[in-house]
């Protein structure tokens, strides 16, 4: 027997005035029978009722497989539908000329156990009312029509009065008189049972357990001071989920906390979906069939709470998830992608691993996550640059823990690293990270692949150390490492040289106001002329480059070993960019 069964086997002591009670149970007596009987004696699905004095059977009841060998007289003083059924079936006997009536019941609320306490009552024998049968017999006194008006204290009016006595009395009572209903739906919904016993349940889980708790009160010798909010969660988590929604929209009504009845929900759906979510099977889901099982998530997704905070991101990534898997509607997917898009700000990179199980399938489902990310770029706006800013670290945190896996395809990390706009982040490096992890964990990777996942990434975002770093990374496509070692030597050289031409140009400048106007003006025309020689030089020098990089290209092509001779390339380069010696005063270069 599983924890959770052992769970609603106990007495709560924060849940009821019959606390840490016996169970409930009653024995009820009819006032009077017309017809008394002395032994019920059943044979295998037949039931023989004798009375005294002896009468011969003039009744016959059929429910299901099961026959009961009755008589007229007590079961018509205590049911007006099986005396209407007797007389609608009085024709066609008088026709044949045979005195015993026989009525099917096949419909009847609780079927043969039911009957079988119906039958007693009526032939004057005591019947236990228990927690477990006491909906069943009362639907079934329903259907029979045994009401007061024929006699009084009557099956049903005792059924009622005890059925109300134990939901408002015990909370265990309450979830057996609940589970009871579940062969019994039709009738029980009409009578209106769960209704009943699930606004039981949220009045008293909505209640401050000190209310209706015994202070005196000790559970295993220690005094019960303080009882989370959960605490109900276990019992109700075995509940159906027609009777599960009674429940939570009985809670809403009584005001219960968003958040309480979120982590609820999210409790039901681990215990019924365990299987869903793992991946495996196990007994809870095998009589569910995929039907069920998208009605049931659809069923969820709309009574899940709107406040803010109500419920975590990472189950409604789970529910998400299994909507996905199980085909729901789209509108409710929908919504959930954008409700968790609204939470991306305040989430963390471990609140958006959600496992896959499949065979083949990466460790972490990213495209749940890429879906939420490009629902998020979807309704950002212009004034909201900050919140951009911190989902764009999300996102880099997130693929660096997902960059090391093995089954986690190049295209789908990609489309993760391009769901943002290019604004969302206003440095490189941890993206540059979380590429270079996942080049390194596949190496089989070609170059046209590596290429496109590099093309994210911009010279002009990515901080020094992070430059250098990719100058030597030998991970890195040839093109990609290549085209930044020349910018490196673009960039560096004229900021170099640039301070020492400024500082000789400021000099100039002090001579020549030292020595006036004209000779101040004669030095201005020089210093422009210099600086377009310079300029021209530097275009120059750019085509130098431009050459050793196609010769550089050309090598690829014909099956040069870049990985081997990945110094020499840089040594070329450098070289190459060497090779010009000018002196460069100024000059501007965009990226």
């Amino acid at each position: 027997m599983t924890e959770g069964r052992r769970n609603l086997n106990r007495e709560i002591p924060t849940c009821g005035s019959v606390i840490g009670g016996k169970r409930n149970k009653c024995v009820i007596f009819p006032v009077k029978s017309s017809l008394v009987a002395e032994s019920m004696d059943r044979s295998n699905k037949n039931w023989i009722v004798q009375t005294k004095p002896a009468y011969e059977s003039d009744l016959i009841v059929r429910v299901g497989d099961f026959r009961f060998n009755l008589h007229k007289l007590p079961m018509v003083a205590r049911s007006k539908y099986l005396n209407r059924m007797i007389i609608q079936n009085s024709s066609h006997e008088v026709q044949k000329n045979n005195s015993v009536s026989t009525i099917e019941l096949d419909n009847l609320p609780g079927g043969a156990m039911a009957f079988e306490l119906v039958m007693k009552f009526c032939y004057g024998w005591k019947v236990d009312l228990t927690a477990k049968n006491v909906a069943p017999l009362y639907c079934a006194a329903h259907f029979l029509e045994m009401t007061d008006d024929l006699t009084q204290g009557n099956l049903t009016s005792k059924a009622e009065a005890f059925m109300s006595f134990v939901i408002s009395s015990s909370w265990n009572d309450t979830f057996k008189v609940l589970k009871s209903c579940e062969s019994i739906s039709r009738c029980a919904n009409r009578l209106h049972i769960p209704k009943r016993c699930s606004e039981a349940i949220a009045f008293k889980a909505c209640m401050n357990p000190e209310a209706f708790c015994n202070n005196d009160y000790n559970v295993d010798n220690v005094k019960l001071e303080v009882v989370a909010d959960n605490w109900w969660f276990a019992d109700v988590s075995f509940l159906r989920i027609d009777h599960f929604i009674e429940v939570i929209e009985s809670g809403k009504r009584r005001g219960m906390r968003s958040e309480v009845i979120g982590s609820c929900i999210a409790h039901w759906t681990m215990r019924w979906f365990s299987s869903a979510v793992n991946g495996l099977e196990n007994s809870t889901l095998q009589h569910l069939n995929n039907k069920l099982r998208s009605v049931t998530v659809e069923s969820l997704i709309r009574i899940l709470p709107f406040e803010e905070n109500s419920v975590t991101s990472s189950f409604l990534l789970h529910i998400l998830k299994l909507g996905s898997v199980m085909k729901i509607d789209s509108e409710l997917l929908t919504i959930l992608e954008s409700r968790l898009a609204m939470m991306l700000e305040k989430c963390d990179a471990s609140d958006l691993l959600v496992k896959n199980y499949g065979e083949g399938d990466s460790v972490y489902d990213v495209a749940i996550v890429t879906r939420v990310v490009k629902s998020y770029a979807a309704h950002i706006t212009d004034n909201s640059q900050t919140n951009l800013l911190v989902v764009g670290r999300l996102v880099d945190d997130y693929l660096m823990l997902v960059a090391r896996d093995q089954n986690l395809r190049a295209d789908c990390f990609q489309v993760l690293v391009e769901a943002l706009p290019q604004n969302a982040r206003v440095c490189f490096d941890n993206l540059y990270r979380a590429i270079d992890m996942y080049l390194k964990a596949h190496p089989e990777l070609t170059e046209e692949e590596r290429t496109c996942l590099c093309s994210s990434l911009k010279y002009h975002k990515l901080s020094q150390a992070a430059r250098e770093h990719i100058m030597r990374n030998d991970r890195l496509p040839l093109k990609y490492t290549t085209s930044f070692i020349l910018l490196e030597q673009v960039m560096t050289r004229p900021r170099a040289e640039f301070g020492m031409s400024n500082g000789q140009t400021k000099s100039r400048v002090v001579m020549g106001e030292s020595r006036g106007g004209s000779s101040w003006m004669m030095s201005s025309q020089k210093e422009i002329s210099r600086m377009k020689r310079e300029v021209e030089t530097m275009k120059g020098q750019l085509n130098d480059i431009q050459m050793c990089k196609t010769k550089l290209e050309g090598q690829v092509k014909k099956g040069f070993n870049y990985k081997k001779n990945f110094a020499s390339v840089r040594k070329i380069v450098c070289l190459g960019f060497n090779s010009a010696k000018m002196n460069i005063g100024f000059a501007s270069f965009s990226t």
